[in-house]
């Protein structure tokens, strides 16, 4: 029986395995698509290995693929040493690889010149195409290399944080862009980077954002009733002290929906006037009622 249980977890195993490399060929394609279709029609530094690659590019011609999988040889060699070798290495060469293919292969329903001329539209389409390719690879438990291998480096030798890493890194390559294609260019750059931030972090972290409730009320048993009455979810009881006051008092920590907010700001005040309710964000809530802990 021991055999047997330890079998399907190793099939479980391979089967996220499969997904993991289904995700991060479909992020690498993405990306690869964007920056053919949007990014350098546009002349706009996608930022990174890639970025400096198209800059490059169009001074010399040089395929921009084969760039950007020379200039990560070195990264790579650095994110071996530093951020975990042979577990950090087989999809990062995976997705290097992949998307430094999908770059250079002529595609003939892929129009050399862009779909649009229009700038503003190149980076904000940009942004979201190649934003949702690196959400993809992330959920896939890889990185893009570049500027992501730098990022999470500097991050784990010197703490500074990975949105300053990702700043720090492309702010270069964004200057030579400047300098390289036009300063006007540069800022929409700037523009895409930033979509293309907010779209990879939608994807990776999944659009289902969840609050938390903190209610520090001198009237908890109320409180939970109603909250298991009207919103069928599950409270956590702490103990506090007020620090002004000195007086005995009650957290009660409650996760809900964005839809459920109303209702929690409704029962509170109704129930306890004098509560005080705090609003927080989680990104990720796994639990009963919530996601499971094997779905990942």
């Amino acid at each position: 029986m021991k055999k047997v249980i330890n079998h399907l977890k190793k099939i479980k195993l391979d089967k996220i395995t499969i997904r993991d490399y289904i995700l991060i060929l479909l992020g690498a394609i993405l990306q690869a698509l964007a920056l053919r279709v949007f990014l350098i029609p546009a002349r706009l530094a996608s930022g990174g290995v890639s970025g400096l690659s198209q800059i490059i590019n169009s001074f010399t011609g040089w395929p921009i693929g084969v760039m950007v999988l020379l200039g990560n040889i070195p990264l790579f060699i650095l994110g071996w040493r530093f951020l975990g070798g042979p577990r950090f290495a087989a999809r990062t060469a995976f997705a290097i690889l992949s998307f430094s293919i999908l770059v250079d292969i002529p595609l003939p329903f892929i129009p050399q010149d862009g779909i649009t001329g229009d700038i503003v539209l190149n980076s904000l389409y940009g942004g979201v195409v190649s934003g949702i390719g690196f959400g993809l690879v992330y959920r896939g438990r890889g990185t893009s290399g570049g500027s992501d291998i730098l990022a999470r480096i500097l991050s784990s030798w010197r703490g500074i944080p990975v949105s300053q890493s990702y700043l720090m890194t492309d702010a270069l390559i964004i200057f030579l862009a400047g300098i390289s294609f036009s300063w006007e260019n540069a800022l929409y750059a700037l523009v895409m980077l930033y979509v293309s931030g907010i779209a990879a972090e939608s994807i990776s972290q999944g659009s289902n954002i969840l609050r938390t409730g903190l209610i520090i009320t001198a009237q908890p048993e109320k409180i939970i009733e109603e909250i298991f009455t009207r919103l069928r979810r599950g409270v956590t009881i702490m103990n506090a002290t007020g620090g002004y006051s000195g007086e005995d008092k009650s957290i009660l920590l409650c996760v809900v929906t964005r839809a459920e907010i109303p209702h929690l700001k409704d029962l509170t005040k109704e129930v306890d006037p004098r509560a005080f309710l705090i609003i927080g964000q989680a990104h990720e809530v796994r639990g009963e009622g919530f996601l499971p802990f094997g779905d990942e």
